[in-house]
């Protein structure tokens, strides 16, 4: 039989991955979003004046003319607008509507329900190694 140590460090951090992008599946459709336009609207929730395009695209992992569609497709539903960059006029920034602040928090939220919910067996001092360790690996910029 396999066990965890078996599988090593790597294959763990990938199965963790693929349970976070199902709890973004999960709560995606719950709210009518693609599990992207889920992470779009978490990531946005975030910045407090709106995120460059280029930002976003590194934030998600994503082509900028994936980027671009996805923005597009979110702002036809009056979730996001574009708006000019106060420092560069010839940049755009892309901030929540009221609308999608809502989405963006409701979508959060149940996120994080649906990872409290996977790790809810975990004892205490594990999922707090568990969070260090992501924590140290992916620090907030």
């Amino acid at each position: 039989m396999t066990t965890a140590e078996d599988l090593g460090f790597a294959t763990a951090l990938v199965r963790l991955s693929h349970l976070v992008q199902r709890a973004f599946i999960d709560v995606g459709r719950s709210h009518d979003l693609t599990p992207q336009q889920a992470q779009l609207l978490c990531v946005l929730a975030q910045g407090e004046t709106g995120v460059g395009m280029t930002d976003l695209g590194k934030m998600l992992n994503l082509e900028k003319s994936s980027v671009t569609g996805l923005v597009d497709r979110v702002q036809r539903r009056a979730l996001v607008e574009r708006v000019a960059d106060s420092c560069d006029r010839r940049a755009l920034k892309i901030t929540l509507t009221e609308e999608g602040l809502r989405l963006a928090n409701a979508a959060h939220e149940g996120v994080v329900e649906k990872l409290e919910e996977m790790a809810a067996d975990l004892p205490a001092e594990q999922r707090e190694a568990i969070a260090a360790a992501a924590w140290r690996m992916a620090p907030e910029d």
